[in-house]
């Protein structure tokens, strides 16, 4: 018989506004952010707990976070420090397991099942995880422990900052019904509003439907929700995967008034594009060309088709993208996805 499956989530706190309180004590108690300058409109990326009391959160906007906050002390991310920090994290997740799949510079699951540190308790593993990297990298660190990954991600979130919750295989049937929905994997704001529609909040009423019902309704997704609103989740933990795709973006500071001013400033991003991209040692891979138009009203749009990645080929899928919209434009990017698949129609764009 299968040994139990034991993982563990492990997230970083706010990570990179961690390790600049790290490395100045002063920032600790202050309202901080890291994230781009308000006046090229730039977002946050994390903040620090004084901040999120505001109502400061990721992927807001500065111009936003300085509004509901006009103390906030904003720095841009330093990720070489970043990277140096979660190199020493994932040097001591490897202490206990090989089997680790990262999601993040500060977030991984590790299937620690079956192994013998800690007398083969993933409890007082992910005790001693959190307590070295609070020792060794000076930030604290919150962890879920559960039979699957999904219920360790939900644990891991459970008890933030600096804690950590467990979720047993016989406290399952129990944990879940009360859940509210919008902690399932892959239900976003749209998903989460179209089921409190149809009069679905928590898991319990998700489990109130048939899977017929919920497949006419949500096609794979429907399925997926059968199994995650009663914790079942088959997914492995995947130590290494094959890169899907490479992109650049930017966002102007000022809106580029029409495909014109686009084609304008086209070059500079496929440039930028082209150097990484051979960097990443995937140009020998199938690439299909790929473009993002994010317009002034927040709308967006990708086009993708053949072609070589190279300024025509993006030049025509941005006129193509462009005309969908017609407006003033506040972002572009340019990518390719990689390997012979073509995306599903529900794959998320490959800027998430």
């Amino acid at each position: 018989m299968a040994a139990e499956r034991k993982i563990i989530h492990i997230d970083c706190d706010c990570f990179y506004a961690a390790v600049e309180m790290r490395d100045d004590p002063s920032l600790r108690d202050v309202p901080l952010a890291i994230g781009g300058a308000a006046e090229r409109r730039g977002v946050i990326a994390t903040c620090n707990y004084p901040a999120r009391r505001f109502g400061i959160r990721s992927a807001m906007s500065t111009r936003t976070a300085l509004q509901r906050c006009p103390k906030l002390v904003l720095l841009p991310p330093d990720f070489p420090r970043y990277r140096d920090a979660s190199k020493a994290i994932h040097a001591i997740f490897r202490d206990y397991t090989e089997r680790i799949e990262p999601l993040s510079l500060d977030e991984a699951y590790l299937d620690v099942t079956g192994l013998a540190h800690c007398r083969g308790s993933a409890t007082l593993m992910a005790q001693e995880i959190r307590a070295r990297i609070a020792a060794e990298v000076g930030i604290t660190a919150s962890a879920g422990i559960a039979p699957n990954k999904l219920l360790a991600k939900i644990a891991s979130d459970w008890r933030k900052p600096d804690g950590q919750f467990v979720i047993t295989p016989g406290e399952v049937a129990g944990f879940m019904p009360p859940l509210p929905v919008g902690k399932l994997w892959g239900v976003g704001k749209a998903t989460a509003g179209r089921l409190e529609e149809m009069g679905v909040r928590t898991c319990a009423d998700l489990q109130a439907w048939p899977l017929e019902r919920l497949v006419r309704h949500f096609g794979k997704m429907g399925a997926s929700l059968h199994q995650q609103c009663r914790g079942i989740d088959a997914r492995s933990v995947v130590s290494s995967r094959a890169r899907k795709s490479l992109s650049v973006e930017q966002t102007y500071a000022e809106d580029l008034a029409d495909l014109g001013a686009c084609l304008a400033a086209l070059p500079v991003l496929v440039d930028d594009f082209a150097a990484r991209f051979a960097r990443s040692g995937a140009a020998s891979e199938r690439a299909k060309p790929v473009v993002k138009i994010k317009f002034h009203d927040f709308s967006q749009t990708t086009v993708e088709g053949p072609g070589a990645p190279n300024l025509s080929t993006f030049a025509a899928l941005l006129s193509q993208g462009w005309a969908r919209g017609g407006k003033p434009v506040r972002l572009l990017g340019v990518g390719v996805r990689l390997g012979d698949a073509p995306p599903a129609p529900e794959q998320p764009d490959l800027w998430g």
